[in-house]
């Protein structure tokens, strides 16, 4: 899989962009998608420039819209966001060889429908955590390091795994093939869920898990998701200052220790607010709310469970998207009583 044929990184924005440029800076023959045109021009003009406290520099590499790319990929590595997940696949199926997988780069629980589309045996999953933000066209701000997985649908690391493992390794030497990756997404989600919640405050993410008060929401809000994973069969696992075991364990102290080690995270990094934040408050745009966290309820009531914290989140999220709800601290405090209340 990594025999100096061409690679496809398909969504060239935060997650994609940086992985794109290390890639090709270390040498492999990599090619940027976007649906951006602006950002395509500039990439195909100027190089891709990361920039922030992680590393600084410009790379050189080829850039096509979905519209423009030709030929067939032995590996895709998808970065879209969640809610883009469909067409994206669609887009790119043309260019997936016969033998090629789909290795989704995402947050969310996405590659679920990837292989619907795809086949479960040409899809890979993958858990991202590093805190990167698209800035401008050809921009991207690397804000700190964290941590990358992948895996196979099923238990196991394969042969394949173990040559992408190597491949990514010159992105970040901390990248890992693991057995059972969604044990990491299913970590990622819940973690996700406390991002979300950062995102309806115009604080920081430090400011706004790292404030007592608000610890409860928090709380709850985290062990509502992983009450759904254990249903489903999953026990997530902790990463970067996260640890799920405190939240499950119904420790309030325990609980706060890891929401202190989550902000101490943040207070190190030049992503001080959530991709959700930017979204709303930045690029004035939906959020990923529905495509990630609203798998929570989707997944939770077959399983004879409800989701009433989870369901107040998007309910927050989409009064900010739709302008009915203004951004600001004064909302932690209202959905930490309506979350005691549920």
């Amino acid at each position: 899989m990594t025999d100096n044929k061409p690679i496809l990184i398909w969504g060239a924005g935060a997650i994609g962009g940086v992985i794109a440029a290390y890639l090709a800076r270390a040498g492999f023959p990599v090619i940027a998608v976007d649906a951006s045109e602006a950002h395509v021009d500039t990439i195909r003009r100027d190089g891709i420039r990361i920039s922030g406290p992680v590393d600084d520099f410009t790379q050189a590499l080829p850039a096509f819209t979905p519209e423009t790319i030709t030929g067939q990929y032995d590996i895709i590595m998808l970065s879209v966001k969640a809610q883009h997940t469909e067409t994206a696949v669609q887009q790119l199926l043309p260019h997936l060889s016969p033998e090629g997988v789909v290795l989704s780069l995402q947050n969310g629980l996405n590659e679920l429908r990837i292989a619907d589309l795809v086949g479960k045996h040409r899809s890979l999953c993958g858990f991202v955590n590093f805190a990167a933000d698209y800035i401008e066209p050809g921009h991207i701000l690397y804000g700190n390091a964290g941590a990358l997985m992948i895996g196979e649908h099923d238990k196991g690391v394969t042969p394949r795994l173990q040559a992408l493992e190597s491949m990514l390794q010159h992105y970040h030497p901390d990248v890992r093939a693991v057995d059972d990756i969604w044990a990491y997404k299913w970590g990622k989600l819940a973690y996700g869920s406390l991002l979300f919640l950062t995102a309806v405050s115009d604080e920081t993410i430090a400011d706004s898990v790292s404030c007592p008060d608000f610890a409860p929401a928090f709380t709850r809000l985290v062990s509502e998701v992983l009450s759904v994973a254990r249903a489903a069969g999953v026990a997530p696992t902790g990463f970067d200052g996260f640890a799920p075991e405190a939240f499950a364990s119904g420790d309030a102290d325990a609980a706060r220790a890891s929401l202190d080690a989550i902000a101490d995270h943040y207070r190190h990094s030049a992503k001080q607010r959530s991709g959700v934040y930017r979204d709303l408050a930045v690029r004035k745009r939906k959020t990923e709310i529905d495509s990630q966290i609203g798998e929570i309820p989707r997944i939770a009531r077959p399983l004879g469970l409800q989701t009433p914290v989870t369901d107040l989140l998007i309910r927050y999220i989409h009064e900010i998207e739709d302008g009915a709800r203004p951004m600001r601290r004064e909302n932690l405090a209202e959905f930490t009583a309506e979350a005691q209340r549920t």
